[in-house]
């Protein structure tokens, strides 16, 4: 399985590196991983509404430009559905079953996401109605990709 997480901006704490670092590293036994950061549009509060739009159109053009053609995009927002874990490395595990074993994940920037990316979205995924930090759903993406596929093979980590 391929998995690509394209996401808007770059990491800039330190634990939130070492983290993401260290379940990649762990996802290697498991599938192949690369994460895409793209640039997150500046930008100084307040913002009407239209500059929110075009800003979120923006960032949403470089990030679907980092999806790779024929990719099922997951995009994470808090508007998607719900799942539990086994849920989700349900839904990936059929994926792979079915042929679709190019998986592209989609995580926008401080403001969510535009129309445009949205309308990509072959399945859109929820993490929790908070409101977290998008550097943040990073490192959770990747904590759950690696417990996804301890399921999927049977291993204790999900415990």
């Amino acid at each position: 399985m391929n998995v690509v997480v394209v996401a808007v901006g770059k990491l800039k704490e330190k634990y939130l590196v070492e983290g993401v670092a260290e379940y990649q590293k762990r996802l290697q036994g498991y599938l192949k991983i690369e994460v895409i950061e793209v640039k997150e549009e500046s930008f100084r509060e307040p913002l009407s509404s239209k500059s929110v739009e075009q800003i979120k159109e923006k960032e949403g053009k470089r990030i679907l430009d980092q999806i790779p053609s024929g990719s099922f995009a997951i995009i994470l927002d808090p508007q998607g559905k719900t799942l539990m874990s086994d849920q989700l490395a349900t839904e990936i595990n059929n994926l792979a079953i079915y042929g679709r074993s190019n998986i592209a994940f989609v995580i926008g920037g401080s403001l969510g996401l535009g129309q445009n990316v949205i309308s990509r979205a072959d399945f859109i995924l929820s993490f929790s109605r908070f409101t977290f930090p998008h550097q943040l759903i990073r490192l959770i993406l990747m904590e759950q990709l690696y417990r996804v596929m301890t399921i999927i093979k049977g291993e204790k980590y999900h415990k």
